[in-house]
């Protein structure tokens, strides 16, 4: 595909196969608004990746020094990865979330309290010792931090906010800081990560700026339902392919979210308490070979089962015991 045209306005896609996760593509996307060429998300830091830029830029007449602006969907790794290589080449503003600012500037502060808060939670779910792995990054992240800092100061969006005519809106869940992008006369939206066609975008447990555990399950679930609201002609997403059934697939999303707390719930109920052994009941061997997610995946569940007010929480020797009430 090489371009989406509507109302004067241009979109092209850049859609790079990967081995990063189980995503299969990693997406970016360039509009032409006929005054300027603006990039949402910049992808992974590869040469490949690098190679789709240029080559997208050049089928459609333009050049990396032609690019106004750089909007980012969240801060994770494979969405920023060309951000610092662009601006060597040109210095543009780059836009996201305030959530975000932390996060890609690597704040010394920021980066010590969300290991503690790591280290905290690990303890108190009875899964420390499987922990230390992550820990250790989060460690080597603090010690490298000037490595992977943007190069700009980021200008905040959020919710009420509009850039290039469209609407900014905080969509969080896969992540604090997580917007989308609303073009309304067009019915476009770039949503990063909050909804993919073929896998589940997961809900990621992270603080807040504040230190506070975040209701992820939670939020994301609600964002999906927003997003399910709107008249959407195409849903410009993250990875994987453009959708244009956003409806359908956003339901398969939602029914997927209730069959995993189901599922977890029925653990608890025919008594498994454990966070830790909840987690490897439901993933068995991919409990130590995607320790992070596993266990981020289980604790926002954990969380939003006890929103929901169907299990309760006791701690007992510093570990969270949690057991069914319905």
């Amino acid at each position: 595909m090489i371009s989406i045209k509507k109302k004067s306005r241009l979109v092209y896609p850049i859609i790079v196969p990967t081995s990063y996760g189980k995503v299969g593509t990693i997406n970016s996307y360039i509009i032409n608004d006929g005054d300027s060429l603006s990039l949402i998300d910049a992808g992974i830091h590869t040469e490949k990746y690098k190679d789709a830029l240029i080559t997208t830029l050049a089928a459609n007449g333009y050049r990396i020094s032609d690019l106004s602006r750089i909007l980012l969907t969240h801060h994770h790794e494979d969405h920023v990865g060309l951000v610092n290589w662009i601006l060597q080449k040109k210095d543009i503003p780059v836009y996201a979330h305030h959530e975000a600012v932390p996060r890609l500037m690597v704040e010394q502060e920021f980066l010590v309290m969300r290991k503690n808060f790591f280290t905290e939670l690990y303890i108190s779910m009875g899964c420390i010792e499987e922990a230390q792995p992550r820990l250790e990054k989060l460690q080597q992240t603090i010690e490298h931090k000037n490595e992977n800092t943007l190069q700009t100061i980021i200008r905040p969006l959020g919710e009420g906010d509009s850039i290039l005519g469209m609407k900014v809106l905080e969509t969080p869940g896969h992540s604090a800081d997580s917007i989308s992008f609303y073009d309304e006369e067009r019915q476009w939206l770039l949503a990063g990560d909050v909804v993919l066609k073929k896998t589940t975008s997961n809900a990621i447990v992270d603080p807040d700026i504040k230190g506070n555990r975040l209701p992820t399950v939670k939020q994301h679930k609600e964002s999906l339902k927003r997003l399910q609201q709107l008249d959407v002609e195409y849903l410009f997403a993250g990875h994987q392919e453009i959708i244009e059934d956003h409806h359908n697939v956003i339901s398969q999303k939602l029914d997927k979210i209730q069959h995993k707390a189901n599922r977890l719930y029925s653990f608890i109920n025919e008594g498994t308490h454990l966070p830790k052994e909840i987690a490897q009941n439901l993933y068995g061997h991919k409990f130590n070979t995607e320790f992070s997610l596993v266990m981020s995946e289980v604790i926002g569940y954990l969380d939003y089962l006890e929103e929901e007010g169907l299990i309760e929480k006791s701690l007992q020797n510093g570990i969270w015991h949690y057991k069914a009430l319905k």
